[in-house]
């Protein structure tokens, strides 16, 4: 068994602790969009494979036997790279993708299906947004829209005009009462989102609902059929190796089906 496993979320990095201490054969892939990526207990390389020609190649060359696509639900374009490179080198594949955000009673959610339609669903009004959906699609709003935004990126180096907007620097997972803290710090009026699931990011849906506030959150990308595991322990019987749940542990953050605070 030779594993591919394709990361960049917290159930990516707890897949690779399993496969670690299973000892199992296995690569660690990043695509590279990070300078300091989280260190893995697997060998690691980061970068793109070059389409998915370059990736079928790869799992050719590595002998590669399973594929684990374990990126981030909005990863789309390496998605369907992993799914066309694994149908032309005969090697399974498996999404590990944490189920979507389900509102609850309390949310004032309103649900767009991409980035385009969420930036036409703000009000007309100037208002202040905490727009929390990446770094890379942050200049449309900015360039077509009126609003005072909040942005909340990993690594240092995006500016915004203090006029438009303010940048916080932060690491996941984050806190209901730091969320909590930030929002009323800034007055925020809207929460812009993407529907990624998982405990780490779901703090500021909380505090939206606790606040009142209401929600844009954009759907997850439409990808072809494929095998899912919701949990890393599915995705190590997938692999035919001994699993409990204990290797989806820590969860520290409420469901955001919980009540607000």
């Amino acid at each position: 068994m030779h594993v591919l496993l394709l990361g960049g979320t917290t159930e990516a990095s707890r897949l690779a602790q399993a496969l670690a201490r299973a000892g199992v054969p296995a690569t660690f892939s990043y695509a590279g969009r990070t300078a300091q990526p989280i260190a893995q207990p697997l060998p690691t390389r980061v970068g793109g494979f070059g389409g998915p020609e370059g990736l079928a190649a790869y799992l050719r060359e590595q002998r590669i036997t399973h594929v684990i696509d374990a990126t981030h639900p909005f990863a789309a374009q390496m998605s369907r790279h992993a799914i066309e490179a694994c149908a032309q080198a005969g090697v399974p594949l498996l999404a590990l993708q944490r189920p979507p955000w389900r509102p609850g009673p309390c949310d004032r959610w309103h649900r767009v299906p991409d980035l385009d339609a969420a930036l036409h669903a703000l009000p007309a009004t100037p208002s202040r947004v905490f727009l929390a959906i990446g770094r890379q699609h942050v200049q449309p709003f900015l360039r077509r829209t009126p609003h005072w935004y909040l942005l909340r990126i990993v690594e240092p180096g995006l500016e915004v005009p203090p006029q438009r907007g303010a940048v916080v620097v932060q690491r996941g997972p984050y806190t209901l009462q730091g969320d909590l803290a930030l929002l009323r710090t800034h007055c925020i009026e809207w929460v812009v989102a993407k529907n990624s699931g998982g405990e780490g990011g779901q703090a500021k849906l909380l505090a939206a609902r606790a606040l009142g506030l209401p929600v844009l959150l954009i759907e997850r990308p439409a990808l072809p059929p494929r095998p899912i595991a919701e949990t890393v322990a599915e995705a190590l019987r997938w692999l035919g190796l001994p699993a409990h749940e204990d290797f989806d542990t820590p969860r520290a953050a409420p469901r955001a089906d919980t009540p607000p605070v």
